[in-house]
């Protein structure tokens, strides 16, 4: 699928017909896999501008605040904008196969639904109701220290983030960094650039790994590197909501 064919699509068709096997290879081979193209352009310049609409925002974290880095990111308030909404939505029933696989290879509780409206709910009961899908912002010298996203007891262990600009056009450096943390050995770290209007699907807290006694935990975290010139702008996609 082409992005200039993918416009003729719907979001959610164009996330049903991405390489979900191939995708799930990659996730299981490092925590994380390329997705292909989703966005247009165009699109991507419309989202983008919705960064500078403080209105459709619940917080603005400054990054070098916190000590998370240098930049700025916005969590969407709800309502979510239609296709923040849509994309969420429509990755959900492509993951839930991979994380409930992976809960059962580490014998774990595997509390996702079939229905994504069903699992938020869950989430609301539990007390986590604020809205986790948010834009980040990136600008020369900028930087994001390695973390989890995690927000409450109830996690969904995949997530998603939509690039929004173009690597080594509009920005260089800013790439996106894996790191996982391998039992009794070296860290191993996995960058990627994310071309613009293509994903990326990782792991948010931990995955698989196989060992001589059978499945084990790998602790992962994700970052972005420094960015050298320019801007760069994604679009993140949390599945489980903040308490």
């Amino acid at each position: 699928m082409t992005a200039t064919s993918a416009t003729d699509l719907s979001l959610t068709q164009r996330v049903d017909e991405l390489a979900w096997e191939a995708i799930a290879g990659g996730l299981d081979d490092a925590g994380t896999a390329l997705l292909g193209p989703l966005l247009s352009a165009d699109e991507c310049q419309e989202l983008s501008a919705l960064y500078e609409q403080a209105s459709l925002f619940r917080s603005t974290i400054d990054m070098a605040r916190h000590r998370f880095g240098e930049g700025q990111y916005r969590y969407f308030a709800h309502p979510l904008p239609p296709p923040v909404a849509e994309l969420r939505a429509a990755f959900w029933p492509n993951l839930v196969p991979v994380a409930r696989e992976w809960a059962a290879r580490l014998d774990r509780p595997a509390p996702w639904p079939d229905d994504f409206d069903e699992w938020l709910a869950q989430c609301h009961a539990a007390g986590q109701t604020r809205p986790t899908p948010l834009m980040l912002r990136y600008r020369s010298g900028d930087w994001n220290a390695l973390h989890q996203d995690l927000y409450g007891d109830l996690v969904f262990p995949l997530q998603v983030v939509v690039g929004l600009d173009a690597p080594d056009i509009d920005y260089a450096g800013g790439e996106f960094v894996v790191v996982e943390q391998r039992p009794r050995a070296q860290s191993r770290a996995t960058t990627r650039a994310i071309p613009q209007g293509h994903g990326i699907a990782f792991t948010t807290r931990d995955r698989p790994l196989r060992s001589a006694r059978g499945w084990t935990a790998a602790r992962m975290r994700h970052g972005v590197s420094t960015l050298h010139s320019g801007q760069r702008r994604t679009l993140g996609l949390v599945f489980h909501d903040a308490k």
